[in-house]
């Protein structure tokens, strides 16, 4: 393999840094100075180069903020000061009531406050080691969260190194991940769009967004960190808050630029009030302001009570709300099966929008507070974007309100709709649901399951909306004339699409069990289920007690199983693939006892000779387990070239750890 020479070192390097400026300017100052289109090449220049140079990438590349295989679960971090939880107050007098302890506490006559816009989003705590962002996590319960660090590590306002000539051998910064109005808005239009589940409120849009256990779908989520505070810090202290929060912009976080400075109370009540008069001019969901005693010394004197500090309180504000009449509660049908009820309501005007409709979530949220249709509710602008129903007025009953109920059959193809046990959500059966058949399309297609190249989920998008295909059976009926009548497409492409579909007729099992998207079996489960059950039509017999004797599948796996394949319309899917030309395979082989089986591995670093995906399939073909994160239960590590934190966490554990010859050796290469 050829080695870099000092020019391509010598560029990579600058690259690197020309694209964290870049970064800095746009994420955090919101100068930009290059188009999207420019800072692409950029990026596309180093991608090409770390490809061609594997040894030249570094943890803290801008190429690196995205790509780790999804987490299994979150694991645990205990932080090392707590993450305390504010106190509210609701009103002037509660402020001051505040105000009234402070200084009967302190004993300080005049005590001087920084006020900051109090964010909805999701509190977090990032952690940087000699300069290097190293681990991430959620407040949690405030003394222990949950490890985000893949997922943060997709967000551009975090940076993946400090900038400047004061980064600490370690410091903590605490912040909070929000997503913008406009950014939330145009979220949810798209899942709208494609019949998912509507997001709440733009705080629920990026808690949700930084908890996913694949960063992929993280990365995809306009999210913004703001810092607000630190935990512990190396070295030299400083002396109050406010400097604080000037040393993390110089540091290359993103602080807010709304930030003031009061040393008299009547100052924080008039930003209280000039706060209040402009909030809906925020570009980010506000619900208050935060008030801290700015003095490091006074704040430890001060101390906390019951998880909430004494030097800090949260002044909220008011909630915007109105009453209407719900005259409907219909279903929406997501792509991914999942039906949401949504009330139709008389119009009203709510914080300056016409409000019509208003989501319900699920069954559960419609039974809790009870809402019928027919009854008068008070509704509001949930994070001042998505219209909620907060209660019914019970007093306004005349007795003809009808309660809502969820249909037992799908209401766009007719399918049974079930619950999963455990989940708060009803899904359609359907595999040819027409709601979600464009999303099970685009995972039939995908590599992992058919592997069908250059299938994208536009071209998909427009063969459903033409009419062309309407489920995954119909793409190996397809003719080229049909193709032409697509948007963009020349004879070439046509016919390299029909050569990737043909080929995608003779899968492995697992790939095909893994595209048939029956709920809750991932690659991992398709493989388990493959090597125990050697057939599809072996797999449909099973019972769901069958199914559970399997290690690995529980009840609420084997439900959905066996659920999918008691589905008239599914088998009629299948049956349309076999008669296409899909090869349904079977494995005769039995599965042999090797030094693998049973074992759980860890993969962390770059391997030479093979790629991490054929490790994972190398070791789960012979009886193993990949996982995604180390812990006690893990059997070994597998080291290939610049590890991550994976190996350090493996020898705090005292786990074996294995270098890709020794791992070579083990499973007989």
């Amino acid at each position: 393999m050829a080695k870099p020479d000092r020019k391509t070192t010598d560029r990579v390097k600058a690259l690197r840094e020309e694209l964290h400026r870049h970064n800095y300017l746009y994420y955090v100052l919101d100068q930009p100075e290059v188009s999207d289109a420019e800072y692409d090449r950029l990026l596309d220049e180093l991608t090409a180069l770390e490809k061609q140079f594997p040894e030249l990438v570094t943890p803290d590349s801008p190429t690196q903020r995205v790509g780790a295989p999804p987490l299994e679960e979150f694991r645990t971090v205990r932080h090392s000061l707590p993450m305390l939880s504010l106190g509210k107050a609701t009103s002037e007098p509660e402020f001051l009531d505040f105000h009234r302890r402070v200084v009967e506490l302190s004993g300080e006559g005049k005590i001087s406050y920084v006020v900051e816009p109090k964010f909805d989003g999701l509190a977090v705590e990032v952690v940087y080691t000699e300069g290097f962002f190293s681990l991430g996590s959620t407040r949690g319960d405030g003394t222990l969260g949950e490890e985000v660090t893949l997922n943060l590590k997709t967000i551009k306002s975090v940076p993946l190194r400090l900038r400047g000539k004061e980064v600490p051998e370690r410091i903590e910064v605490r912040g909070e991940v929000i997503m913008n109005k406009e950014d939330f808005a145009t979220l949810n239009k798209e899942r709208e769009k494609a019949g998912e589940p509507l997001f709440a409120n733009p705080r629920n849009a990026a808690a949700g967004s930084v908890r996913q256990l694949d960063s992929k779908v993280t990365a995809t989520r306009p999210l913004t960190l703001f810092a607000h505070g630190t935990g512990v810090i190396s070295g030299k202290e400083r002396s109050n808050h406010w400097d604080t929060l000037a040393y993390l912009k110089r540091l290359g976080f993103k602080v807010s630029e709304d930030i003031a400075l009061c040393t008299r109370v009547e100052q924080v009540k008039r930003y209280y009030e000039e706060t209040l008069d402009r909030r809906d001019r925020f570009p980010h969901e506000i619900d208050g302001i935060v008030i801290k005693v700015n003095d490091f010394g006074l704040q430890r004197r001060l101390g906390e009570i019951s998880r909430s500090p004494r030097w800090a309180v949260a002044w909220k504000f008011p909630a915007q709300q109105e009453n209407t009449v719900v005259k409907d509660i219909v279903v929406s049908v997501g792509r991914t099966g999942a039906l949401t009820p949504v009330a139709i309501l008389e119009p009203v005007r709510v914080a300056g929008v016409e409000v019509s409709r208003a989501t319900l979530h699920n069954e559960d949220e419609v039974r809790k507070k009870d809402i019928r249709i027919g009854d008068t509710v008070v509704i509001q602008r949930a994070g001042d974007v998505i219209p909620e129903v907060v209660k019914v007025i019970e007093t306004k009953r005349t007795g003809r309100e009808k309660p809502f109920v969820m249909p037992d059959l799908c209401p766009v193809c007719g399918s049974r709709v079930e619950r999963p046990e455990g989940e708060a959500v009803h899904r359609c059966t359907g595999l040819a649901c027409p709601a979600q058949i464009k999303e099970n399309l685009a995972h039939f297609a995908a590599k992992g399951a058919m592997d069908i190249d250059g299938l994208g989920y536009k071209f998909l998008e427009q063969m459903v909306d033409k009419g062309i295909i309407r489920d995954q059976a119909d793409l190996y009926t397809l003719k080229k004339e049909n193709l032409m009548k697509m948007d963009r497409m020349g004879d070439k492409l046509a016919q390299n699409l029909l050569d990737a579909i043909d080929r995608s007729r003779k899968p492995a099992l697992a790939n095909l069990i893994y595209a048939l998207g029956i709920r809750n079996v991932g690659e991992h489960l398709a493989t388990v289920l493959a090597r125990n059950f050697k057939s599809v039509d072996n797999l449909a017999a099973k019972t769901v007690e069958d199914l559970t004797q399997v290690h690995e599948i529980g009840p609420i796996v084997a439900e959905s199983i066996y659920n999918f394949f008691h589905n008239p319309k599914n088998l009629t899917v299948l049956e349309k693939l076999k008669k296409g030309g899909v090869v349904f395979p079977e494995e005769e082989t039995e599965l042999k006892e090797t030094s693998l089986t049973g074992k759980t591995f860890v993969l962390t670093g770059g391997l030479d000779s093979m790629t991490r995906d054929e490790a994972r399939k190398i070791i789960e073909t012979s009886g193993g387990r990949v996982s995604s994160s180390v812990s006690k239960k893990t059997d070994f590590v597998v080291v290939g070239k610049d590890p991550g934190s994976k190996y350090a966490e493996a020898q705090r554990l005292g786990v074996k750890t294995l270098s890709e010859a020794e791992f070579k050796k083990m499973i007989g290469k």
